[in-house]
């Protein structure tokens, strides 16, 4: 985990963040907290991914394989 640096948002989908996950040639993972309390993470997509039609069919198939999956050391997919 390392601290948020000063160009990163304060809250992303109304989560607050607290910390950098790790970050990669997709984008950005943060720790955060969802308004329940819960912590979270966070994925934020680099700009010229989000624009693409086709990445962003493919992050939602992703999303909808990995909403399905319920393990104990798997975080859930919210």
């Amino acid at each position: 985990m390392r601290a948020l640096r000063a160009e990163d948002p304060e809250t992303l989908g109304g989560h607050r963040l607290l910390a950098r996950l790790g970050a990669g040639g997709m984008g950005t993972v943060y720790l955060a907290r969802a308004a329940d309390g819960a912590l979270v993470a966070v994925k934020m997509i680099r700009a010229e991914y989000a624009a693409d039609p086709a990445f962003r069919a493919r992050f939602r198939r992703e999303v909808r394989l990995a909403t399905g999956l319920d393990a104990r050391w798997v975080v859930p997919v919210t």
